[in-house]
């Protein structure tokens, strides 16, 4: 710029010429000039003040081209002076609006000035005092038109937000506050009918409150929008200040109530905070066809001060339904503690008592609240904490539950002994880390005095089976010798014969009861004894049939064998389960079907399984099968036995490492199958 041609230093205008002044001309070309020259003294006035995007910076070339115009004609004018206007009005609300104070608005007119004339000792031109009166007139009346709007504004803006912030403080929450801005605004705003505010929930906007035009019918309907519909999902969706001319006409509107109210002029602004959509706020006029930028400027200041405060009070509200819920949730978990047999506590990993209930305060001794904050040696007995000091570092520095864990108080003199059962969990922070324990301590004394009684009940009843069995076996025996003796008497008669045979088959069945008896009194006190030896399973089956067979003549027994069948087995052991699960398929399986006996090598296993046509076990009866004393059907056949066949067979496969199922379904009748491991030498040859 400074190698351009000065020019020549003349008078500004020659009479009566129009047009075409140096004047004119310098404004004209040189707008560069005058604009670096102005933000440099700016810069050095208020370096911390940026001119990028700000309205004078960015409309200073179009003021000085109609500031060209008018020094060209105002001197010839016949009307007077010209005066342009540097966009003072939308400057100064500008500025308010970026919270910028009066002086640095009267800074950026003065440093224009300055700006003026030092681009025009740049170029060496120098004007007339005519044309300087003319143009300070120019700058001086955009000077004050800014001031006077600045101090007007800024005055209307304290009051309102004065207003605002005592409702702010008047307010407990968000439902309270938002009419009282509305009302504010209303206030503040004098072409403004009716206001509203729709505040964003999740993917849509809902209208939270109204005042003036239309209110009370707007909340009872309870408008709800979507982000992208009408002119409030616009005003969402371009996060920009939305003005509508003759809005009851917008194509956008979604509200039929706004048409029916004729509403002209509608001003929309979103609301935001950190660049999150918060909501959208309205003002509308059905007198106005438009809003002053005063008025919007006004509007968009009180609402950008607002949404603080409407963040805010959402968190608030939100905290204090949390807080709410919290506590509820608190008073029943207390509630449910306090009421709870069961001993409940927290430890710190100082092992110091965070929480603790009655239940386990007694087990300790001293009451709740003396126990509370202190050390688990400094409230628990030296017995208890010795035992469980240990346990609760292990749970600590693992990380991993103790659970089942069987303790009891050591005997004292004049106390009674007692039992509980502890569980111990380690309790982590958000992050995961271990930051204490939690125990849960049952006391069990009840249930161990329950389980002594019944034990010894159960093994006076199992030494009253043994020794009432074999008291019985020798006059069993007698009536067994002598009813075999008897039926060889050829002098008896038919029905005598027939008597005499009931008698041996009667006390064979009682032996059969008896027998199982006896292994049942054996296998509570650790399982059935067996006898292992080399065991061809398919003769052994062979051979317990054919015996089967002979009691049962008119019934048909198949065997069917495949592949390896020997193993070591106790041999009588396991004709007893052939025995007990032919003779159960004999007693409820049909009596027009063959019962099927099946012996398969499996490898390192042999299945023996027996198969009888009939009813299905109902699937009541199977969960209990194999339980003692639990006979496997109902009705007659349920009283030929004590029901401790299917029970023997169960302990005789456990005794040699094996084990039983069943299989009934209709129609296809029902199978018992036995799996037996091979087992090996017990000599070790």
């Amino acid at each position: 710029m400074q190698d351009q041609e000065p020019l020549a230093a003349r008078p500004l205008h020659d009479k009566g010429v129009r047009g075409n002044t140096p004047l004119g001309r310098f404004l004209r070309t040189h707008g560069d000039i005058i604009r670096a020259e102005w933000a440099q003294a700016l810069h050095e006035h208020a370096p911390d003040q940026a001119l990028e995007r700000t309205l004078l910076h960015d409309t200073l070339p179009g003021f000085l081209v109609r500031l060209a115009e008018a020094a060209d004609t105002t001197p010839a004018s016949e009307s007077g002076p010209r005066w342009p206007q540097p966009y003072s009005d939308e400057h100064a609300l500008q500025r308010l609006e970026q919270g910028l104070r009066l002086e640095h608005v009267v800074l950026e007119y003065t440093q224009l000035r300055r700006g003026l004339h030092r681009g025009m000792v740049r170029v060496g031109l120098v004007p007339g005092l005519d044309e300087l009166e003319w143009l300070h007139e120019v700058l001086d009346r955009g000077l004050a038109r800014a001031t006077a709007l600045y101090t007007h504004l800024h005055a209307r803006m304290f009051e309102a937000l004065e207003r605002v912030s005592e409702a702010t403080l008047a307010s407990e929450d968000i439902d309270g506050f938002l009419p009282k801005l509305l009302r504010v605004l209303q206030d503040a705003v004098l072409p403004v009918d009716g206001a509203s505010i729709l505040l964003r929930e999740g993917d849509g906007l809902r209208l939270r409150a109204a005042v003036g035009l239309g209110a009370d019918e707007a909340l009872e309907t309870g408008i709800q929008l979507g982000l992208d519909e009408g002119v409030s999902g616009q005003v969402a969706h371009a996060r920009r200040p939305l003005l509508v001319h003759e809005a009851s006409r917008h194509p956008e509107l979604r509200s039929e109530l706004v048409r029916q109210l004729g509403v002209r002029a509608s001003y929309s602004v979103p609301l935001q905070h950190d660049g999150t959509l918060v909501g959208v706020a309205h003002m509308c006029s059905r007198t106005v066809f438009d809003f002053t930028p005063s008025d919007q400027l006004l509007f968009r200041v009180m609402l950008t001060r607002a949404t603080s405060f409407i963040v805010q009070a959402e968190l608030a509200e939100r905290e204090r339904q949390a807080r709410a819920t919290a506590q509820r949730s608190l008073a029943q978990l207390d509630t449910l503690l306090e009421a709870s047999p069961v001993g409940i506590g927290l430890l710190d990993r100082e092992l110091r008592v965070q929480h603790i209930n009655e239940a386990l305060a007694r087990l300790n001794g001293p009451p709740v609240a003396e126990q509370l904050g202190r050390t688990l040696r400094e409230v628990a007995p030296p017995w208890a904490t010795e035992l469980l000091e240990p346990l609760f570092h292990q749970v600590l520095d693992a990380g991993q539950p103790v659970s089942n864990h069987e303790f009891t108080r050591p005997a004292q003199p004049g106390v009674a002994p007692a039992h509980w059962l502890g569980n111990y969990y380690p309790v982590r922070d958000g992050e995961g880390a271990v930051v204490g324990l939690s125990c849960v301590v049952v006391d069990i004394t009840r249930q161990k005095e329950v389980e002594t009684a019944l034990r010894r009940s159960g093994e006076l009843r199992e030494q009253l089976i043994g020794v009432v069995g074999h008291d019985l076996r020798s006059p069993l025996n007698a009536i067994s010798a002598s009813a075999t003796l008897l039926r060889r008497d050829g002098a008896l008669s038919a029905a005598s014969q027939r008597g005499v045979e009931r008698i041996r088959t009667s006390a064979a069945r009682m032996a059969r009861m008896l027998n199982d008896l006896l292994d049942f009194a054996r296998s509570t006190h650790g399982g059935l004894p067996v006898q292992r030896e080399r065991v061809d399973l398919h003769e052994l089956c062979r051979g317990a049939l054919e015996e089967l067979q002979v009691a049962h003549p008119r019934r048909r027994l198949e065997l069917e064998t495949r592949g390896h069948g020997e193993g070591w087995w106790d041999p009588d052991r396991l004709v007893q389960v052939v025995g007990n699960l032919v003779g159960n398929a004999l007693h409820h399986g049909d009596p027009d079907a063959a019962v099927h006996v099946r012996v398969q090598d499996l490898g390192d296993d042999v299945a023996l399984s027996v198969h009888n046509e009939g009813e299905p076990i109902p699937a009541a009866l199977q969960a209990t099968l194999f339980q003692p004393f639990r006979p496997g059907t109902t009705g007659k056949a349920a009283r030929r036995s004590v029901g401790l066949g299917l029970y023997i067979v169960q302990q005789v496969a456990r005794a040699h490492g094996g084990a039983v199922e069943v299989h009934s379904a209709p129609g296809e009748g029902t199978t018992f199958t036995v799996r037996l491991p091979r087992g090996t030498d017990p000599a070790g040859t």
